[in-house]
């Protein structure tokens, strides 16, 4: 494949979606998600429907996903999401992955969901439907049973995944239709509350390193298969040293030689496809608030869940002027550095797609997306270590919600 050439970035009309309800949205320059398009979710609709299996999501069937994506008909599939690889962070250092880099070209540029964070992306990678029907709203969200924070990928304080995530899965339906479906990852993730959650349906196989995983998919591809691998180091070392570090650098060379052997192995009639959940910026130290010395940002408020860059604000249930005070606060406070909405301005808007009752109050009262490479913690909630990380993701810019589509058909 050429690599030279702009990307194309695939679009189809969407549900309504109006992100100009909320003042400043537009002026920060943050792209909407495409729940009904051209999105993560769609992927994995489109991949059944290329291996035969019909699915319908919200109304929308595997075979629209396909067209929209454009993915060919094949025998068996691998599906590789790597962590925190967004399209502009690829692009960007594309020197690094000559691999990726000679797929760039003819690939495609899809949209994450709201909040722009692997708990919420894999919900809806594996879902096929947002957050608002997965309540996996973010890194940590409010559990409504306690009260306090549940943390969606530890899955801490979150109780049985199949009560907090009601959708199913795209990996039951593919593995229904009786094609065998296999999720290649780390053993701490096999039977995780996330996988549980998301990802439930088939089997699978346990492998640490790199390579080792790769040896795994082309074993699990000799037959017809749907394969998916999944690799979080790139998001790991983008967290702790930025996404222009070196380390960063190393290991998407690291992980873009494997792919490359990968597509060397792959056995005729497969469809090969590389995808990311989110993006990433490197945080700006002299833009990050935290609550709990900022009064402004404190009163009224009961707690914060989220992240960094993508916060749900649960008010006190007495707080003088409700949510919509708390709101202006934020807003007078953060100025340029956030767009904030309550919740019914955020669903409104299709922050997080369709929502359902029981995830309404999941949500919180106020939700806040930052914009540049600000960020607002927590010290009162958050270790030290987490309210350091360099690299950050989670709101609505397009280096933390464009992520690549990038596919080989060995025919």
């Amino acid at each position: 494949m050429s690599a030279t050439g702009s990307p194309h970035v695939a679009t189809e009309p969407l549900a309504p979606l109006e992100p100009t309800q909320v003042d400043g949205f537009a002026r920060a320059g943050f792209v909407s998600p495409q729940y009904d398009g051209a999105g993560l979710g769609a992927v994995l609709p489109a991949v059944a429907d290329a291996l035969g299996v019909e699915v319908t999501v919200d109304g929308r069937s595997g075979a629209r996903a396909r067209a929209t994506l454009g993915l060919p008909n094949a025998k068996r599939a691998c599906v590789v999401l790597i962590d925190g690889l967004g399209h502009s962070n690829l692009s960007e250092r594309s020197g690094h992955a000559p691999f990726l880099r000679s797929l760039l070209a003819d690939g495609q540029v899809l949209t994450a969901g709201f909040p722009s964070t692997t708990a919420a992306s894999i919900g809806l990678f594996g879902t096929g439907t947002g957050p608002g029907r997965t309540a996996m709203v973010g890194y940590t969200a409010r559990n409504p049973a306690t009260g306090g924070l549940a943390n969606l990928v530890s899955w801490q304080g979150a109780g049985d995944p199949r009560d907090w995530q009601h959708e199913p899965t795209l990996f039951e339906s593919v593995a229904a239709a009786g094609i065998p479906v296999t999720t290649i990852g780390p053993a701490k993730f096999a039977g995780s509350g996330l996988t549980e959650a998301a990802l439930r349906g088939g089997g699978y196989h346990r492998a640490e390193r790199l390579d080792d995983r790769i040896d795994a998919t082309v074993y699990e591809l000799m037959g017809p298969a749907l394969v998916y691998l999944y690799w979080g180091d790139v998001d790991k070392v983008g967290h702790h040293h930025g996404w222009g570090s070196w380390q960063w650098g190393d290991e998407l060379t690291a992980i873009d030689r494997e792919l490359a052997r990968l597509e060397r192995s792959l056995p005729p009639d497969t469809l090969l496809i590389v995808t990311a959940d989110h993006g990433m910026v490197d945080v700006d130290r002299s833009q990050r608030w935290d609550v709990a010395r900022t009064p402004a940002l404190a009163d009224g408020v009961e707690l914060i869940a989220g992240e960094p860059r993508a916060l749900h604000v649960h008010t006190l249930p007495d707080a003088p002027g409700g949510a919509d005070e708390v709101a202006a606060r934020w807003r007078a406070t953060l100025g340029d550095a956030a767009v904030v909405a309550t919740r019914d301005e955020a669903i409104g808007a299709g922050w997080f797609g369709p929502v359902s009752d029981h995830v309404r109050s999941v949500l919180g009262d106020v939700v806040v997306a930052m914009a540049g490479r600000a960020t607002v913690v927590d010290s009162r909630t958050q270790t030290s270590g987490s309210m350091d990380l360099v690299g950050v993701h989670g709101s609505f810019t397009p280096e933390e919600m464009h992520v690549p589509l990038l596919m080989v058909h060995r025919r």
